[in-house]
């Protein structure tokens, strides 16, 4: 029979893909002695089934009994009892952490009856009935969907009514008004009744955590980090312990080390008299953790100790989830922290520092992620001219933003989509608002702390955010906030958000390069003492990642500034140089005159005037890199691309010819060559190696420039090492053909200056016939490239262009795939064919190099695939190359053991 159910006592961390992360970290801390209240965990596997099937395992409800009936007895208390009931949460736990994405359900077992047992002494009165309602309210809302706002819009009268801050100023009376008011509400939106049978409450409330998997917030926050759909979630059933008994008691959220910066201490919220998720809410502003060594020092104390244990047990920051009741400490969950981009470094550092990890962990726990995320600019306030700061609150999340203020989600998502820059501004945020998030640049929040919902997703999505801003005033019917200097500030208006100083400001402020960025920028030098320490921990760690990889980094870039961008940012060559870049602006009109020739002679002219351009050219981009290999892809779009527009041109004809006017002769001889040119479909048409082979002197020309300016290079005593790339090549006989014209014009530049020249050939490979007939190609090809943009489309068969805009987001959503396959490489598909044309490749020429050139040489996941493969070297954009840098180097360590839970 399978096991559905587990106790705490029977699992472990290494068990998170069954268990769950919640259920396996408990049960970890329930190993190591902590003080944990019992509980047993339902499995993934459970919820699989009933994924699949609409229904649960048979044998679920008898096994969840059994395990009931064990905590009864080892609590002394039993579900559904009228005096002191015993009272359960219900929680989701799926193997990866989805902060606020699926349900919870808490204080399962009250009912009219047993709130009166709980509430038996006048001091417990308020605690039993504030119990009751938010069971009342979590239960309506989540199992029986009942509209939550309509509850909490009851709360807010109330407290508008006492002129109460929040909801814990409410009494007894008002608590039991609400009870009856949240079961009314119930009834007349879903036609039943509130369950009072305690075993009713429990089996709807395991089973709703099931059905939250697949709620539409938790599918988008799958989608954004890739998290696969198929993985189900566990279910934690555990004894309640409260946090609202009064002023001894309380509830909190800690970390080991800060998850903004990385920075040792202790760090976190607390609640007095509170339960967990009115800190998790933010629906009542928090006071620091360190406050609580005020009011509590043994709790505080314990709590310490209990932090410094399980940073040592995971050898990784934790996040921690704690109520105290009565003054004892209870932990209610610990799971390795989510953290911005800087924390990661400095806590990868510092661990490795402590001995904790080794260096190469170390290099594992960051990505490239996080390394664009800290080469974004950051905002430049020294210009006298910045708007004041109108608010202040939380950092919760560093970075900065700029946008419109909207008050909703649908709103964010709303100009989002329109291509503006929003700011979504919230009392605080729930998990409906997790669309708003993903659109807005910066959420802001009144209420709410570093642990608060916006605080721990924002961070994770790496986006800005500045919680607890006491100072506003949100009116969403208004839409608008008010300052507490009186500024009011309505939907559209543009602020600027900065999340690592915790500020809003009004109106656009500039940005300035991050001191991240302006390292790469002066070429990767170690930093002396003074820089900030952010930059000292991102130069230790790519020093590593650049002794750890065995796959080169070079850089797309078709000019000199772009080779000397990539030099400085660590690129060891370019492995692709796109000459079609230097046909345009100015030198437009010569490639128009060499499509327009009708003779041999005009063409040889037109090309020869191109051609001291394009030699200046190379020169620049071989003295940035010299040195090192330059991979220059001869000429590849169709050349109509480099002509006016057809409908363009049609029209200008006619209009002079309505006017009764002469068009001009070159207007027309424009329009009857993009006419003859025209293609149904040009992606697949007379481009690449096929203009080489039917437009004479096009090759010739593109080779002598650069031989040349090779010969020009070794004059100067530079050491250039140019490479010749034919694209779009289908067979090896087209690639035999450019490749003799090549070695022709090589050989006589060479005789001609005197100077040896040794310039190999290769060719893209960008088309499926390519990659299966890669063995043959080899035979005349000194190198590989694959140009994974193409290969994309021709083995999809679909244009990116059209598909992006027409299809992609509904294949997204649907699950046909999980990320663009044009963001990171198809591994099935496209990954399949560049490794057959590796091993076939390499089988015909064992010294032929490979590499790939597509964007996806700078994509994290597609670097580590290359590496697998055994490629080369990847080539990038200038920006990408630090990135790919990194995750080469991390894609060289070997694969980690042991099955750690998030």
């Amino acid at each position: 029979m399978t096991t559905y159910v587990y106790d705490f006592s029977e699992g472990s961390r290494e068990m998170a893909g069954l268990l769950g992360g919640k259920g396996a970290n408990l049960a970890e801390m329930s190993r190591m002695g902590l003080p944990v209240p019992p509980g047993f965990t339902v499995t993934t596997e459970a919820c699989r089934v009933f994924l699949a099937t609409g229904a649960p395992p048979e044998e679920l409800d008898g096994q969840i009994a059994r395990h009931l009936a064990a905590l009864e007895r080892a609590t002394g208390k039993r579900l559904g009892q009228v005096d002191d009931p015993l009272l359960l949460s219900v929680r989701s736990g799926a193997r990866f952490s989805m902060p606020g994405m699926m349900d919870t359900i808490l204080d399962i077992g009250l009912n009219d009856l047993a709130v009166l047992g709980l509430g038996k002494t006048p001091e417990r009165e308020r605690f039993a009935w504030d119990s009751y309602r938010r069971l009342v309210q979590m239960f309506g809302s989540t199992v029986m969907a009942a509209d939550g706002a309509l509850f909490e819009k009851l709360i807010g009268a109330l407290e508008r009514q006492h002129k109460a801050a929040d909801d814990s100023r409410l009494d007894t009376v008002d608590l039991i008004r609400l009870v009856e008011c949240f079961k009314d509400i119930i009834a007349e939106q879903t036609g039943e009744e509130f369950p009072q049978d305690p075993a009713e409450q429990l089996k709807r409330a395991v089973l709703a955590v099931f059905s939250s998997w697949n709620s539409e917030r938790a599918r988008i926050y799958r989608r954004r980090e890739h998290i696969p759909d198929d993985l189900g979630t566990a279910v934690t059933i555990q004894t309640m312990v409260f946090g609202n008994l009064g002023p001894d008691s309380g509830s909190g959220v800690a970390f080991t080390r800060d998850p903004a910066t990385g920075r040792p201490g202790v760090y976190g919220d607390y609640l007095p008299n509170a339960q967990g998720e009115d800190v998790v809410a933010g629906i009542r502003n928090t006071v620091p953790l360190q406050r609580l060594a005020d009011l509590d020092p043994g709790s505080y104390n314990e709590l310490r100790s209990c932090m410094d244990r399980l940073e040592a047990r995971y050898r990784d920051m934790c996040d921690i989830e704690f109520t105290i009741e009565r003054g004892k400490l209870w932990m209610l969950q610990t799971r390795v922290g989510k953290r911005t981009a800087q924390a990661a470094f400095g806590i990868a550092a510092q661990l490795a520092d402590e001995g904790l990890i080794s260096p190469q962990e170390a290099l594992a726990r960051v990505d490239g992620d996080a390394l664009v995320h800290l080469m974004f600019p950051r905002f430049d306030t020294s210009d006298p001219g910045v708007g004041e700061v109108v608010a202040r609150g939380v950092p919760a999340s560093p970075g900065a933003a700029v946008g419109a203020v909207v008050f909703d989600s649908a709103e964010a998502v709303r100009r989002a989509g329109a291509g503006e820059k929003v700011v979504l501004v919230r009392l605080e945020t729930s998990p409906s608002d997790l669309p708003g998030m993903i659109a807005a640049r910066a959420v802001v929040t009144s209420r709410g702390g570093k642990t608060s919902h916006a605080a721990v997703v924002a961070r994770g999505m790496g986006k800005v955010c500045v919680c607890g801003v006491e100072g506003i005033t949100v009116d969403l019917e208004e839409r608008s906030l008010t300052t507490a200097d009186g500024v009011t500030v309505t939907e559209g208006t543009t602020v600027s958000v900065d999340g690592t100083e915790g500020t809003v400001r009004l109106g656009a402020v500039p940005l300035a390069e991050s001191e991240v960025m302006r390292y790469f920028e002066a070429g990767g030098r170690a930093p002396d003492g003074e820089a900030p320490q952010v930059v000292r921990d991102v130069h230790r760690l790519m020093t590593l990642a650049d002794s750890e990889r065995r796959l080169e980094v070079r850089a797309n870039a078709d000019t000199p500034q772009d080779a000397a961008r990539a030099r400085r940012f660590g690129a060891r060559g370019i492995g692709l140089c796109r000459t079609e870049h230097m046909f345009l602006g100015d030198r437009r009109p010569l490639v128009e005159a060499m499509i327009l020739a009708d003779t041999d002679a005009a063409r040889a002219e037109a090309l020869g005037a191109l051609l001291p351009l394009q030699r200046e050219d190379f020169t620049g981009i071989l003295e940035a890199m010299d040195g090192l290999p330059v991979t220059v892809r001869l000429l590849d779009p169709p050349l109509h691309e480099f002509l006016p527009d057809r409908t363009e041109l049609a029209v200008r004809i006619a209009r002079e010819e309505t006017a009764g006017r002469i068009p001009a002769a070159r207007d027309r001889e424009l329009l009857a060559a993009v006419t003859r040119m025209h293609e149904k479909n040009p992606m697949l048409g007379l481009r690449g190696v096929r203009l080489g082979l039917v437009v004479p002197g096009l090759v010739a020309m593109q080779v002598r420039a650069l031989a040349e300016a090779v010969v020009a290079r070794r004059r100067a005593g530079g050491d250039p090492r140019a490479e010749i790339m034919v694209p779009l090549v289908d067979a090896a006989e087209e690639l035999r053909l450019v490749r003799d014209e090549v070695e022709a014009v090589l050989a006589c530049v060479a005789k001609e200056s005197g100077v040896a020249l040794d310039c190999p050939v290769g060719t893209m490979i960008e088309l499926p016939r390519a990659a299966l007939t890669a063995g043959r190609i080899a035979r005349e090809a000194h190198f590989f490239s694959f140009g994974t943009n193409d290969l994309t489309q021709t083995t999809w068969g679909f244009s990116r262009d059209d598909a992006e805009a027409a299809f992609f987001p509904a294949y997204l959503d649907r699950g046909v795939f999980e990320r663009s396959p044009f963001e990171t490489i198809d591994r099935e598909g496209v990954g399949r064919l560049v490794e057959i044309a590796v091993a076939e490749g390499r089988a015909s020429r064992p010294d032929l190099t490979t590499g790939v050139c597509g964007e996806h040489g700078g994509d994290p996941a597609s670097v580590h695939f290359f590496h697998a493969v055994g490629l080369d070297y990847v080539s990038c954009s200038p920006f990408r190359v630090p990135v790919a840098r990194l995750e080469a180097g991390r894609a060289a360590l070997p694969p980690p053991s042991g099955d750690s839970s998030t």
